[in-house]
């Protein structure tokens, strides 16, 4: 394997400017399984962070403190009956049949997709506390962002963009992205939520269609047969107070580099002069990478990572989020590199050795692999000009950001340090302090070990 130390390109960090960043991270989620056949893949979360630590970036960040989402808070969103529902159903109950079944079915669990091809949402082992874990660490990240001590915060294991209130759909059971960005409606006038995923955010978007509070953007694919179909256009605009607050960019199959750009920039340059966000929520769905497994975009490593760039240069709190993506090493990659663009780092090309590394071989030990130059890109520049302009058009038509009268949450004050784990963040930067902690930890069990055996030994007498 070649480890030489060439590094990516310095403008995907044009400020050139570092920022404060927190990272949620939980291995407990790289265990769950959806199925032997199923496209998500959880694991990709925990290669992306081995990658992450491999380049030393944990060091630039601070830890967030792992602390699953409550029922409660799970409940702010979604319907009590869906909760239960989640809570309680388990993979046997499932297989049972009766009422359980039923009841599954009908909030879109173990249900066979639309286009009758597979299970979507499968009642996979530890469902609840899965959905538990990646919720709370965007709750904890909106947190953080909203507490003043971070201006960046990544959950690469949230993004869950197409549960709806009371059902799930397409692999997301719970909208961790609506409960985060309500989190930051208690702190912030305007939230902006912008999806690069490679499919619509409708789940989102549903959400906040009547809110003058919530922008919602979406750059996504939309062919015929393309979940989710019929969604997304760009005339829909969003309802009553929300009207011209939903933007939708949607694209045809084969979308490069180039032409995501002379969308994606002009459109959120517009976006954020008009609606003037206190905070931004970013959905980094990877599917829109070039050789995805599910999407039909032709997105570079770097072209994905220009627009998490191009978001954070507005130095607007930032939260990062991960979504689809289902050639894991490619998603692994990519969310490193975004990770180090957020801290506003250059890392080398070549992957170092570490855990996974035998998977990226196909891509040449490589953090950057080529767009495949044989694909159709059916966005032609009159396509792209033409959607460009519509888009602007509508956003022409909004009027300056609305007059929020804001008072201080309910739930007052956010107690940062109860949010970050300072410890394990030093702690995985160097070894060493692990280690000294550890050794720390045998002394004081052989310590207690000790007492516990004279205490055997004074009762012989």
């Amino acid at each position: 394997m070649n480890t030489g130390g060439n590094s990516l390109p310095s403008q995907s960090c044009p400020d050139g400017a570092k920022r404060r960043v927190c990272y949620y991270y939980d291995r407990c989620i790289a265990g769950v399984d959806y199925g032997e056949d199923h496209v998500m893949v959880p694991r990709r979360v925990d290669m992306a962070h081995a990658l992450i630590r491999s380049y030393g970036l944990l060091g630039d960040m601070t830890r967030l403190r792992t602390r699953p989402a409550t029922d409660a808070e799970i409940s702010g969103f979604h319907g009590a009956r869906y909760v239960g529902l989640l809570r309680d159903l388990t993979p046997e109950g499932f297989g049972a049949g009766g009422e359980v079944a039923r009841r599954a079915r009908g909030c879109n669990v173990g249900a066979v997709s639309t286009y009758g091809r597979s299970v979507d949402n499968p009642p996979v082992a530890g469902l609840w506390d899965y959905c538990q874990r990646y919720a709370g660490g965007s709750l904890a990240a909106a947190r953080a962002l909203a507490s003043g001590e971070a201006d960046v915060a990544i959950n690469w294991s949230g993004g869950m963009h197409h549960a709806c209130r009371d059902k799930a759909s397409g692999f997301c059971y719970v909208n961790d992205i609506v409960l985060a960005i309500e989190e930051l409606l208690g702190h912030f006038r305007r939230v902006l939520y912008v999806d690069i995923d490679v499919h619509h955010g409708d789940g989102v978007e549903t959400a906040f269609v009547r809110s003058n509070r919530v922008m919602t953007v979406s750059f996504h694919q939309c062919t015929e047969g393309f979940f989710p179909e019929q969604r997304g256009l760009i005339e829909h605009v969003g309802e009553g107070t929300g009207r011209l607050r939903a933007v939708n960019v949607p694209m045809k199959k084969g979308m490069d580099d180039d032409g995501y750009r002379r969308l994606f920039e002009p459109i959120m340059t517009r976006v954020v002069a008009v609606f003037q966000p206190e905070a931004i929520v970013m959905q980094c769905g990877a599917d829109s990478l070039s050789g995805d497994r599910l999407g039909h975009q032709n997105l570079s490593i770097a072209g994905h990572a220009r627009c998490v760039s191009f978001m954070r240069s507005f130095s607007t709190p930032l939260l990062l989020l991960g979504g689809g993506g289902y050639t894991i090493n490619h998603v692994a990659a990519c969310w490193c590199y975004e990770t180090a663009v957020a801290i506003g780092k250059n890392i080398a090309d070549d992957i170092p050795p570490h855990c996974y590394d035998g998977l990226y071989r196909s891509q040449g030990y490589k953090l950057f692999y080529p767009a495949d130059k044989n694909m159709k890109n059916d966005n032609t520049d009159t396509y792209v000009t033409r959607t460009r302009s519509e888009v602007l058009q509508n956003l022409s038509e909004l009027e300056a950001a609305p007059s929020v009268e804001f008072k201080e949450p309910a739930g007052g004050s956010i107690d940062a340090e109860a949010l970050f784990d300072r410890r394990l963040s030093r702690e995985e930067y160097d070894p060493m302090q692990r280690l000294h902690r550890r050794c720390g930890e045998m002394e004081e069990r052989g310590f207690f070990i000790e007492v516990g055996k004279r205490q055997l030994d004074l009762t012989k007498y």
